[in-house]
């Protein structure tokens, strides 16, 4: 987004610096990615996939596939044991 004229860089005259504490670089940056489940593709992969549900579809599918061919360990989705108590 484009900064108009009126915008800039520097502080209100109202405010001063030294009322927001210290800055630090990246000061969040740990907990994002602890907690985000970002993950990025290749471009020629992306080229496949146009949006997030045609990933989770071919994912989900592959899946579907190991377990059919025992490649994958694992209770198939529908198979957990209910727990009752």
């Amino acid at each position: 987004m484009k900064k108009t004229k009126a915008e800039s860089d520097e502080l209100r005259p109202e405010y001063r610096r030294e009322d927001f504490g210290e800055m630090v670089r990246g000061k969040y940056a740990l907990r994002c990615r602890e907690v985000s489940n970002v993950v990025v593709i290749s471009p020629d992969v992306q080229k496949a996939f146009p949006n997030a549900q045609a990933v989770n579809d071919a994912l989900r599918g592959l899946l579907e596939l190991a377990r059919a061919t025992g490649l994958a360990k694992g209770p198939s989705r529908g198979t957990r044991k209910r727990v009752t108590g």
